[in-house]
């Protein structure tokens, strides 16, 4: 017989979409346990994990059920056609079912009011279904660094603080921080070029790279970053503050909607 849960004890939802990853000769969906333990052990949310590969029939049915929506990270690109360029890394793996899905549903998200943080690639999305487009080879942009992590290191050290972002002066993400630059890793060849329509940055790289977005006119909260503060979040207190931050969004979402 199933449970029910009485609305002040019940934890804030977040939707969490899956990417496509071929193993063995199958069709996977996948989502990384890092992404998904700082939800639960940070945000204090239960996770909803949501496969990209049906289409977005269902899209409205799953935001029914979500107080907050999480755009993680992958080892994919967005399909350039999206932003209205060419493809210029064919080597590098896509994902046009997750692209499909994503860009809907950051649209809907916002339209229903949900905080939205996005890491890397979700930061990406962002921007794209914003009407924005990226930079697809960093590297080879004049005045811009290597933003890439080196393949062959160990894991910890590719997730290691990498540079300084400066965050912008004044604003709620650098009053949350609590300096005016922070340490953070590095691991992306692909970066935010121009802004689309309502997004302001919050960061940048010391090349001048944005490296955090909000969208002050048109949300309650969207936080998202080029970096990967998902990363050992426990033992990093920026990141701490990052997750606990759309965890109490998220919550607030939760009580407006149960209050109405």
């Amino acid at each position: 017989m199933p449970s029910f849960i009485p609305s002040g004890n019940r934890k804030p939802v977040v939707l969490m979409t899956m990417g496509a990853q071929p193993r063995n000769g199958h069709a996977y969906q996948v989502m990384t346990h890092k992404y998904i333990t700082p939800i639960v052990e940070i945000s204090d949310c239960v996770p909803l994990l949501v496969p990209t590969c049906c289409g977005t029939a269902d899209l409205a049915q799953y935001l029914d059920m979500a107080d907050g929506v999480y755009l993680s990270g992958a080892g994919s690109n967005i399909d350039p056609s999206l932003y209205g360029q060419e493809n210029l890394t064919p080597e590098k793996q896509q994902d046009r079912e997750r692209d499909l899905f994503d860009i809907p549903l950051v649209r809907a998200a916002l339209d229903r009011g949900l905080p939205i943080l996005g890491v890397c690639r979700g930061m990406q999305e962002i921007n794209v279904a914003l009407g924005g487009d990226i930079y697809q080879k960093v590297y080879s942009e004049p005045g811009y660094n290597d933003h890439r992590e080196d393949a062959d290191d160990p894991v910890d050290e590719q997730y290691g603080l990498s540079h300084q972002i400066n965050l912008v002066p004044g604003s709620w993400f650098a009053e949350l921080m609590g300096q005016p630059s922070i340490p953070v890793n590095s691991l992306h060849g692909q970066g935010i070029h121009r802004l689309g329509s309502g997004l302001e940055p919050l960061a940048h790289a010391e090349d001048g790279l944005i490296e955090a977005i909000h969208a002050p006119a048109i949300s309650p909260f969207l936080l998202a970053v080029q970096w990967h503060p998902e990363w050992k979040a426990s033992e990093n207190p920026h990141s701490i503050k990052i997750f606990e931050a759309f965890g109490e969004a998220c919550r607030a979402r939760l009580n407006r909607a149960i209050a109405a």
